[in-house]
């Protein structure tokens, strides 16, 4: 569509950034927290970048205040961030924490008296080791309790300061790589395991989004989800049905799920053949169908190009976590689909496409598909930043990348999707989780490296662009 104007941004749209606990925090063990999945997993051989972790991270947890000063600077009307599982309940269930609930209490009260509207994610990945040691964590119905205990703890005490919430954080790319690839924890190579650990997150998402109506009733509630539109790599009808496999598997498995209640019908008839389709016990589809979201969060960062894969063909293969350009390979299912390079796009040195229309796509599918409000929970450029004399963080290739992509979310509205908001990704620099410190994409520089660092924070050039983006409501790109 060509349009011969576009409308002005809402005035209440929320010009937001976003982070996760484990990525941020450090104070891994501090005022009683217990470990999570990732303070183990991180302490493998090999595991992450140069040994990375989160240890420390960019010590949010004890420079909270410093960093909601800095988003109040930059003019922030909301901030995404999740809450730790087990900085509440250190085991997962049982005893609760309250010093881990009072220091999300004061980050939500700090921000709201900043004027910046909290947007709470229940869950990030950091998975207490005590429910992945004792029952295998989503492999065991009994997470679902666990995981509601834990949510309405939450909703009790924040649903008076809270209204928009996040329930599970891109689940399809966790799992993914906790139970395709094996590069998350549990690091289980498994299809079988992976949909049927897919299928009690989706129950448990139900339930956490069903007490949420019981306990937060003035307040929005939605899972993230990571969705890369697919593309196919040519008019072929072999790419076409590739292209067809590929957004049934790889986004309408957990998107259906999400909003329908079901699984897209090709695809689990697929699963069935081969032996890999989850058990559904009566009753599972009818909860699936009583907790249905609000909103969908939208996590986008690239599309996928997708080519016909015969059965014995490509498998599934690990992506560039050193940031040398060129080094993902194609990646695939036998049967269904393999990737293909995309010659009209550009790539990041993570081998990751510009797509900045492929969002606008991507919020078209999910508003035609599904017909709710959508936010972007994530977007942004993860390079390598360099820190240059007298402080100074030229990040133009950032700012280009985030102007063109809010330019596409305006592009959507004018389409006719209600987007609520856009949450960059990330407010200062961040762990990324198999990335270590080198891949950055913040708006705040942190000084510091694999090895540590001064934590000092520098507002980088994309700072006061976007800054200077709010100010204006978009009108100024």
């Amino acid at each position: 569509m060509h349009h011969h104007k576009f409308n002005d941004f809402p005035s209440d749209f929320l010009w937001g950034a976003a982070s996760a606990a484990y990525q941020v925090e450090g104070g891994w063990n501090a005022d009683g927290k217990g470990p999570s999945v990732w303070d183990l997993f991180t302490k493998l051989p090999g595991k992450t970048f140069e040994g990375s972790n989160g240890d420390v991270a960019v010590d949010h947890y004890h420079r909270m205040e410093e960093d909601v000063a800095l988003m109040a600077e930059m003019g922030l009307k909301a901030y995404r961030f999740s809450v730790s599982w087990p900085r509440i309940y250190p085991t997962g269930r049982g005893e609760m924490n309250e010093a881990g609930l009072a220091f999300y209490e004061k980050l939500i009260d700090t921000l709201l008296a900043h004027k910046i509207e909290p947007v709470l994610t229940l869950y990030h990945w950091d998975l207490p080791q005590a429910l992945q040691d004792e029952y295998g964590g989503w492999e065991d119905r009994r997470i679902i309790a666990d995981f509601e205990r834990y949510c309405v703890t939450l909703y009790q005490r924040f649903a008076g300061k809270v209204k928009y919430w996040v329930s599970l954080n891109e689940q399809n790319y966790n799992l993914t790589n906790a139970y395709q690839l094996g590069t998350h924890p549990p690091a289980v190579q498994d299809r079988k395991r992976f949909f049927a650990a897919n299928h009690i997150a989706f129950l448990a998402n139900a339930r956490a989004i069903k007490a949420f109506r019981q306990h937060v009733p003035n307040g929005l509630i939605g899972p993230s989800f990571a969705y890369s539109p697919a593309y196919p790599a040519s008019c072929d009808p072999k790419d076409m049905l590739a292209y067809e496999n590929a957004e049934e598997f790889n986004n309408l498995w957990w998107l259906d799920a999400y909003c329908f209640g079901r699984y897209p019908q090709a695809a689990l008839a697929y699963l069935r053949e081969n032996g890999e389709a989850p058990e559904i016990l009566p009753g599972d589809l009818e909860l699936l169908r009583e907790g249905t979201p609000d909103y969908i969060g939208v996590n986008y960062y690239y599309t996928l190009t997708y080519t016909d894969n015969p059965l014995g063909g490509q498998t599934l293969q690990r992506i560039n976590t050193t940031g040398k350009k060129g080094t993902t390979p194609s990646s695939g299912i036998p049967g269904l689909y393999k990737t293909a390079p995309n010659p009209h796009l550009e790539t990041s040195n993570w081998d990751w496409a510009i797509d900045p229309t492929g969002m606008r796509i991507a919020l078209r599918r999910l508003s035609s598909r599904y017909g709710l409000p959508l936010m972007i929970t994530e977007n942004g450029l993860g390079e390598f930043d360099k820190l240059e004399a007298g402080d100074k963080v030229n990040d133009e290739y950032r700012i280009d990348y985030l102007r063109s992509h809010v330019k596409a979310c305006q592009e959507a509205m004018q389409d006719g999707v209600e987007l609520l908001g856009y949450c960059a990704w990330s407010f200062t620099d961040i762990l990324s989780w198999l990335n270590g410190y080198q891949k950055r994409y913040g708006f705040v520089y942190v000084e510091r490296d694999e090895q540590g660092g001064s934590l000092r924070r520098i507002k980088k050039a994309s700072f006061h662009w976007y800054s200077q983006v709010i100010a204006s409501q978009g009108k100024q790109l």
